[in-house]
């Protein structure tokens, strides 16, 4: 591979005789290309990380801990060896009052052998729905920065896909006037005068 120099990177803008209008139309959609793509790309990028870490904030804000009350006994026993309930969680019926005084069932996880009556901390929303226990504030910005990140990539994949069809195209185009002028010259460059 032979060295080129500091201004190959630019010759699609460097005055050259054998520059046709062709090539400056490419440079142009290449320029354009590249600028909406990481201007597609950053901005989708930064929107969607702002919403997904307000969404997150507000559900650390609205989502509260509730103390709810084993309905059944959990599968499992108890460590006879200690009389300690092992650590082990599995899924058992829960029973919860929300803000709004309603009663509410639903599955939590609870240790394995846990009584009827015993008490479990479950996450409810305003509602008193069950819901997962909301995501801290540096899972949210984690979570936020990998789906601004993940979503700026597809939403630059756009215009990057765009750019490559329309220089393909016109790389075709481009193909298809030179065979065009070949078959017109070449026939007069095999000629020899006589």
């Amino acid at each position: 591979m032979a060295f080129r120099g500091p201004k190959v990177w630019l010759w699609r803008w460097r005055r050259n005789p054998l520059k046709r209008q062709a090539d400056v139309v490419e440079a142009w959609v290449v320029l354009g290309a590249w600028v909406f793509t990481v201007l597609v790309g950053v901005s989708a990028g930064l929107a969607v990380s702002r919403s997904v870490e307000h969404g997150l904030a507000q559900e650390r804000v609205e989502w509260r801990p509730t103390v709810a009350r084993l309905t059944e006994q959990a599968p499992g026993s108890a460590d006879t060896n200690t009389g300690a309930i092992s650590g082990e969680r599995v899924w058992g019926k829960v029973r919860w009052t929300a803000p709004d005084g309603s009663v509410h069932t639903g599955q939590a996880r609870v240790r394995t052998g846990s009584a009827v009556g015993s008490p479990v901390t479950v996450w409810t929303d305003p509602q008193g729905r069950l819901v997962t226990r909301p995501a801290t504030a540096s899972q949210a910005r984690l979570q936020a920065a990998m789906t601004g990140a993940l979503m700026g990539v597809a939403a630059a994949a756009l215009p990057f896909v765009g750019g490559r069809v329309l220089c393909g195209r016109l790389e075709r185009r481009r193909m298809e006037m030179w065979d065009a002028e070949w078959a017109l010259l070449g026939p007069l460059w095999g000629r020899t005068t006589g």
